[in-house]
């Protein structure tokens, strides 16, 4: 998944924005305050860890809510890396606009989080050696059965408005997971991002592509402009599908490369990132 749409990187060379430097110093100077965070451009957010019971064991994930009423969830699925410090601080930017959102790890089988502190360690052979066995237990079933959990913790939390739908959102190897989630639970999740998503469309007779009929859910692909150079047919198919189940998809090419939405992703790109940003607000702003 992730590696065919990846490009390579030196991560000697390629570095962090300031903008992305000052989040990544400003979240981890928080991370260990209890109680309300007065989050940037929204409301005060109040965060902590949690387990959720799956049919697969314990996983821990990240809940972070607007620290007053009950709102839209959202599933959080991560890039390969996982559920880390970069993670925390986009889903604290997320619940500041009025959302309760869980960022899972997704790897929980193999450990609690963070199985990486950063996406640099997945750059190396070691790092990429480790994940390997990790990813290779994220069979379509297993995350199914993962998303119905999720969903369910959701709903059972005061921070979530069980009259509104539920979203999803995934990055790089997360990107096929929002729609396996709105598949797994079609009359909760009404809306799936995916960002730079990897493995949407492919010969397999579950390809997320192909579940799109299953679910009641409006769905954001945002593409990057090397995975779409390596599989240029990707956005038609994206398309076509969602016009063959009736359910509205913004599909896009971004002028960035895979990666370009993840604050300590060599690829990120502020001014892309942003743009995806806004179209996913617009997307959960439905919910």
């Amino acid at each position: 998944m992730c590696d065919d749409f990846t490009a390579e990187a030196d991560f000697g060379q390629a570095g962090l924005s300031r903008r992305a430097f000052a989040a990544l110093g400003a979240s981890a100077a928080l991370a260990g305050c209890a109680g309300p965070i007065a989050a940037e451009g929204g409301a005060a957010v109040t965060e902590k860890m949690v387990s959720i019971t799956t049919a697969d064991g314990v996983c821990d994930a990240f809940l972070v809510h607007p620290g007053e009423g009950a709102h839209p969830g959202i599933v959080m699925w991560p890039d390969i890396a996982g559920l880390r410090e970069a993670k925390k601080i986009m889903a604290r930017s997320l619940a500041a606009q009025g959302f309760a959102v869980l960022v899972v790890n997704q790897y929980y089988r193999a450990g609690p989080a963070p199985v990486m502190k950063s996406f640099a360690e997945y750059s190396t052979p070691e790092g990429q050696a480790r994940i390997a066995p990790m990813r290779a237990a994220l069979t379509p079933d297993a995350i199914t059965r993962d998303a119905r959990a999720f969903v369910a913790f959701l709903d059972s939390h005061d921070a979530v408005d069980r009259k509104r739908g539920i979203g999803s959102n995934g990055y790089c190897m997360g990107g096929p997971f929002t729609v396996r989630t709105a598949a797994a639970v079609p009359g909760r999740v009404r809306a799936a991002a995916s960002l730079h998503g990897a493995g949407l469309v492919t010969e397999e007779a579950d390809s997320p592509h192909r579940l799109l009929a299953r679910t009641h859910a409006a769905c954001l692909f945002a593409i990057a402009r090397n995975d779409d150079a390596k599989q240029p047919t990707q956005k038609d198919d994206l398309r076509k599908a969602a016009e063959s189940a009736g359910r509205a998809a913004q599909v896009e090419v971004y002028a960035a490369d895979h990666g370009w939405c993840v604050p300590d992703s060599p690829a990120y790109d502020p001014q892309e990132a942003d743009r995806a940003w806004q179209h996913m607000l617009a997307l959960f702003g439905r919910l």
